[in-house]
């Protein structure tokens, strides 16, 4: 039987009432393999002695040795008072607190030998603990005596996640009892050949070593192997998914040599680039640059496959040899950077689709961005015979009415909106390409949902199609990169393509690091860039004025700490067009304000109406303003990593020397303080990534879920990296071997 296979109710353990059932519900746990699979989150290692004077010694502040209690002395008043035992080892004396444990002073008597094992500091000139375990070795004696006996007890224990009502202990007993009573006959679950291969253990080994370990060692040799596991099997899930969807495996790795995108010359590229592709090419003020060229031509290799037609041969909607096999469709995550051109990129893959005679969506999370698209597709793509729509959830019924008859017909080739895109009244001609821009700010069934568009409209314009029909390609893209341990996971089943190179004539905005109290020095910084023709961003946390919390003036933290208001946009307009800058023209922008009248203001921002636009991060992405050279974010601490990349990437988009100001608060934490640095240090969004994933964990940063981190009971994706690239390529092997006897799967290497 396999571990998953273990669906018992916990009550079937001897102990587990009602009571405990309860207790350990708020930890997850309901049957035999949630308790088996519920890891410690650390160890506590008793296997050395560690007397009173080592601990001081080596500020270890960890006690584990044989003493003698020599005393009892309570202090406090009241239900307060407590009992506090004096003990010595023969090398030091330490003050055992013990609050609420009265009962000690009757159990541990003055004189008794014991076994101690406590956590300990140094508190008002003693050395004190309040974290403490007791055993009784004998009544009394000389402690003298004990010198050579080993200390009871000495052997690792395991630290597991709590909650009140439940100790490390309870938990410890009762996962002792599961796997006694149900582990005899337990089965792998990773095939015999990867356990001999990798050196790996059993699963009822590593089980029994993850939560009864004789040493350290012995626990992380188990959760290595755990770990392999855990991974193994997700990258097999996504292994399969990738064949079913795409009839290819993606890369294993993305950094290393052998993994680097291919490179097309120019030739190879234009040779192989459809007519409305072609024409777009033309049109260009400038060359493409090799990763912009090396992704169109991978994704072209892809849509054609998705239409049946071999690699290179392009032939048009009507003509070509197609293949007799089932078709699979384009599964594509696009990173770059800000500014890195992703959405021509972008551009050329629909135009591909179009040429084919397929519908293409593009989403963007908001109206701003969506509305910007739509101008820059319709300047360069209906130029080139393409007919572009746009769609929000603003347009008035007649118009949208007309809109939705026009894009049902198949009149309308491109459309881009936000998601309104996937509303139950949208319905497509032939959907065949989804476009997501900023893809992590759309969960996963978002994403489904536009896919479900295409399914629809394939089965509902061909009486044939049947499964498997044709699935609409997918391409996602991110302008912040995406660390290689989380690409390799939740978008572990697409190609990953990547623009490093940035557009010629960009140089690196440089970023300043003020305090709150300091800002005049940036103030007076920026107005030598306004004086000088260009133009600036002022960026802020709120809309209105705001506080951290309705308790006093400024509100208290949980430690009782005075917490500051947060600076609004609204008024630091005021104070900016009015003190500050008065003789330029300053606007506002934000969430509240009518979607007519944002597009007017960065419309005048962009011919130079307007030098200074006040903002929130409503402006985070689709504004760019090439004559914007500075951007000012007060309160900066108070964003998060990407997003300040995100708004530094406004500027810094023409030839001009850009500059970026982060103000931050007197009081800024830790992690505020090493987010600044982060920016500071360097303008590489892939290094800014791997610090956001090393701060924040998975979380936000993948998408999968709008909160929470990725659910493995064991993996961390921060840590074991080279676990999971190990175990990718052995799920890739097997499903790879499992399938080279059939023809219609292509493997990319």
């Amino acid at each position: 039987m396999h571990i998953s296979e273990l669906n018992n109710s916990i009550s079937a353990l001897p102990g587990i009432g009602a009571a405990k059932q309860a207790l350990f519900a708020r930890l997850n746990i309901f049957t035999i393999s949630d308790l088996l699979q519920f890891y410690p989150r650390d160890y506590e290692d008793r296997t050395q002695k560690s007397t009173i004077a080592q601990s001081l010694q080596n500020q270890t502040g960890k006690i584990h040795t044989i003493a003698q209690i020599v005393g009892h002395e309570w202090f406090g008043y009241g239900r307060m008072k407590t009992l506090k035992l004096i003990a010595t080892d023969g090398t030091g004396k330490v003050e055992l607190a013990a609050f609420g444990r009265a009962f000690l002073e009757k159990t541990h008597p003055v004189g008794q030998i014991v076994a101690l094992s406590a956590k300990c500091e140094v508190k008002f000139g003693k050395y004190q603990s309040t974290s403490f375990e007791l055993s009784k070795i004998a009544d009394g004696g000389n402690l003298d005596a004990f010198e050579g006996i080993a200390v009871p007890n000495s052997r690792v224990f395991p630290v597991y996640p709590l909650t009140e009502g439940l100790t490390s202990k309870i938990i410890s007993k009762t996962v002792q009892a599961a796997f006694n009573q149900f582990c005899l006959g337990l089965e792998n679950d990773l095939p015999e050949e990867i356990i001999e291969k990798r050196h790996l253990l059993s699963k009822k080994d590593a089980l029994r070593q993850i939560h009864f370990p004789k040493t350290l060692s012995e626990a992380i040799g188990a959760r290595n192997s755990l770990v392999f596991e855990e991974l193994f099997l997700f990258q097999k899930t996504l292994a399969e998914r990738a064949i079913a969807h795409r009839g290819k495996l993606p890369k294993i790795e993305l950094d290393s040599a052998e993994s680097q995108q291919k490179q097309f010359s120019q030739e190879e590229f234009d040779a192989n680039l459809s007519t409305r592709q072609k024409n777009l090419l033309a049109r260009l003020p400038y060359k493409l640059t090799a990763d912009q060229m090396s992704v169109i031509a991978l994704m072209n290799e892809d849509i054609d496959r998705n239409y049946g037609f071999a690699r290179g041969d392009f032939k048009g909607h009507e003509a070509g040899k197609a293949f007799s096999l089932p078709n699979f469709s384009m599964r594509t995550l696009l990173q770059g950077d800000v500014g890195s051109g992703k959405t021509l990129v972008s551009f050329f893959a629909a135009l591909r689709v179009i040429d084919y005679g397929g519908q293409v969506a593009l989403m963007a999370p908001t109206e701003l961005l969506a509305r910007q698209h739509a101008e820059n597709a319709a300047k360069q793509l209906e130029a080139v015979g393409v007919s572009v729509a746009y769609l929000t959830g603003n347009i008035k019924t007649k118009g949208r009415d007309n809109l939705l008859s026009a894009l049902k017909k198949g009149e309308i080739n491109l459309i881009i909106g936000t998601h309104a895109l996937f509303s139950k009244n949208v319905q497509y001609h032939d959907l065949a390409l989804a476009i997501i821009d900023e893809q992590h700010r759309f969960g996963v069934m978002q994403r489904s949902a536009i896919l479900d568009k295409g399914r629809t409209s394939v089965v509902a314009t061909d009486k044939f199609a049947q499964p498997p029909f044709r699935e609409p390609n997918l391409l996602m893209m991110s302008a912040t990169p995406i660390p290689q341990t989380l690409a390799l996971t939740v978008f572990g089943d697409l190609d990953v393509r990547t623009i490093h190179t940035m557009p010629q004539g960009r140089k690196p905005v440089i970023t300043y690091l003020t305090k709150a109290g300091n800002e005049r020095n940036a103030y007076e910084a920026v107005r030598k860039e306004l004086n000088a023709g260009h133009q600036a961003y002022f960026v802020y946390p709120a809309i209105e004025g705001n506080m951290d919390s309705d308790q006093g003036e400024f509100g208290t933290d949980s430690f009782g700490k005075q917490k500051s208001p947060l600076k609004s946009a609204e008024e630091s307009f005021e104070f900016l067009q009015n003190q500050v800058y008065p003789n330029f023209k300053c606007a506002l922008i934000h969430s509240k304000v009518d979607e007519e009248e944002q597009n007017r203001i960065l419309q005048d921002f962009r011919e130079n109406k307007i030098q200074v636009l006040v903002a929130t991060t409503v402006v985070e992405v689709g504004v760019d303003v090439p004559n914007a050279t500075c951007m000012v974010i007060e309160q900066a601490d108070r964003f998060g990593l990407a997003a300040l990349h995100q708004l530094r990437g406004r500027v810094g988009r023409g030839s001009a020397q850009s500059y970026c100001f982060l103000i931050y608060r007197a009081g800024i934490t830790e992690n505020g303080i090493e987010r600044m640095k982060a920016l500071h240090e360097t303008s590489d969004g892939f290094k800014i990534a791997e610090e956001d994933l090393r701060l924040r964990g998975p979380g936000e940063i993948t998408g999968t879920a709008q909160s929470g981190e990725l659910a493995f009971k064991i993996a961390n994706l921060a840590r074991d990296e080279k676990i999971m690239l190990e175990a990718r390529k052995e799920a890739f092997s097997m499903i790879r071997h499992e399938n080279d006897s059939k023809a219609r799967f292509f493997y990319a290497t």
